[in-house]
């Protein structure tokens, strides 16, 4: 055994035990890091024009604070990436993250001195609950890689700025520095293809022990190799033994994703985003991602019903039920306030509380009153292929057909295969009677012939890959939105579309 897994055991105790303090209790450990927010940022301009000073209960906040998205807060974030000071959180951020929206065009978030361990730190702890479970350390000891973005910044008004995992990268520690992939000089290739065939360049020589990444440029990746040498990834790399990731459901491409190993490996499944790290994977024998209440984020959910509801319901973390859709919202010490994500998410467990990801409070169709949600398609999506084992699924997405050409209004599913289904009449009959099990809306649509059953749109290989290409969005942190309550992104996918 190396020294970095040796020194990893003792950390690893340490972050368990830590773990185990605020996780027992959640309301308290809330309750102290909303106080800690609003004393901190009671004299930054937000906090002066929402009446922090005065704010002593989380119902007053409730009352001051609005709910917001980024375009609500631009004012505000304007003033920061210009390099004024105190505006939402003491002082300027260390860092702006750049990312971009569907509405907002780019955005820049910021990550301050003191959300800067929120990312850091747990990104770490995710691995030492991981090693404190099950004992397996030596992965640390072999080449790790993490598949992101570029970790060039550029500056801003004296300000860093870069995509997340770039910010993230420079602040790596340097005992993991020596062993981590790829190098600097590849990692900065901005063009993905060309990125992807240096990083199989450099990586084919080594013993890898930990690949982490979004699941769909992992699996590019994995196919790269695998045409290259001949040979599934477990014998390219018999050290691998651990996975991680995080961005999208898992689930749709699990099955494709260890067919391309070859062996099963361990998982762990992270909940980062460029506004907090939000929750993590901390045991391989429960379900859900354990929800860092003690992190610098005071969190609060809204019932997703009622997510645009001009007054809805704003519940704390302690007040959630099981299995129920909630908009999840932060507020946080890089200075969001009343912040949405635009996420879904459903808790599993409320001791501790963990949670499983559901979609984008945006993503889904309602052209019809049936709010279908991410969630729902693919689990009908699962489920259907789980009655014709000969489907491989690389990626898919739903849209509403308001104005067909001929008949009644329908669901198009536009779906990638890799394998594609013998029948695909008994596919897409099948398909939609999952999807009728779970939406009792569209149930009643489809029953009462105000839709008629779903359509499958078969695309050409690779019309994902070439669609997010042409989008400026291949590879890193990026992902193909499941669904769309309009058709922006089914009317580019048509040039791929297989006349059948």
């Amino acid at each position: 055994m190396g020294w970095r897994s040796t020194l990893s055991k003792p950390l690893a105790a340490y972050v368990a035990a830590q773990n185990k303090k605020w996780v027992a209790r959640p309301q308290e450990t809330q309750q102290k890091i909303f106080k800690t927010l609003i004393s901190q940022a009671k004299n930054t301009q937000f906090g002066r024009d929402h009446g922090f000073a005065d704010i002593s209960t989380y119902e007053q906040f409730k009352s001051l604070v609005p709910i917001s998205n980024y375009e609500q807060l631009r004012p505000y974030i304007e003033k920061v990436v210009s390099g004024e000071d105190d505006i939402l959180w003491p002082g300027k951020p260390l860092y702006l993250s750049k990312t971009s929206g569907t509405t907002s065009g780019v955005k820049y978030i910021p990550i301050t001195s003191a959300s800067v361990p929120n990312h850091l730190n747990n990104a770490r702890n995710a691995s030492f609950c991981y090693i404190n479970e099950t004992g397996n350390s030596q992965f640390l000891d072999k080449k790790l890689i993490f598949l992101s973005g570029s970790p060039e910044l550029e500056t801003k008004n004296d300000l860093h700025v870069g995509r997340l995992s770039g910010i993230v990268n420079h602040h790596v520690p340097a005992w993991l520095r020596s062993n981590q992939l790829p190098s600097y000089e590849t990692n900065c290739i901005d063009d993905w293809e060309e990125k992807v065939e240096r990083i199989i360049d450099e990586t084919l020589p080594q013993k890898m022990g930990l690949i982490s990444g979004i699941p769909p440029w992992v699996q590019m990746y994995f196919d790269r190799i695998v045409e290259r040498t001949g040979k599934p990834i477990k014998d390219v790399f018999p050290d691998f033994s651990l996975f991680v990731y995080g961005g999208v459901n898992f689930e749709p491409y699990r099955k494709k994703l260890f067919e391309t190993i070859g062996k099963q490996v361990d998982s762990i499944e992270t909940y980062p985003a460029s506004e907090g790290f939000i929750a993590y994977q901390d045991t391989q024998t429960d379900p859900g991602l354990l929800l860092l209440l003690n992190s610098g984020i005071f969190f609060e959910f809204i019932p997703a019903e009622e997510y645009f509801d001009d007054n809805p319901t704003r519940l704390s973390a302690h007040e959630v039920e099981l299995d129920k859709n909630y908009a999840i919202i932060i507020n946080s010490n890089a200075g969001l306030w009343g912040y949405s994500l635009e996420d879904t998410v459903k808790f599993v467990s409320k001791d501790p509380l963990r949670l499983l990801v559901t979609g984008r409070i945006k993503h889904f169709i309602s052209a019809f009153g049936e709010h279908v949600i991410g969630e729902e398609v693919e689990k009908a999506m699962k489920g259907a292929t789980s009655k014709h084992n000969e489907i491989e699924i690389v990626e898919f997405t739903v849209a509403p057909q308001v104005t067909p050409i001929d008949g009644l209004p329908l669901h198009e599913w536009y779906v990638e295969f890799r394998n594609a289904p013998n029948d695909l009449s008994a596919f897409e009959n099948d398909l939609n009677l999952e999807l009728q099990k779970l939406n009792t809306y569209y149930d009643d649509l489809i029953t009462g012939s105000i839709l008629k059953g779903l359509e499958v749109k078969v695309l050409q290989r690779d019309a994902f890959r070439n669609y997010m290409k042409s989008q400026g969005k291949l590879g890193g942190q990026n992902k193909v939105p499941r669904l769309s309550n309009d058709r922006k992104i089914a009317e580019a996918l048509q040039p791929y579309v297989i006349n059948h």
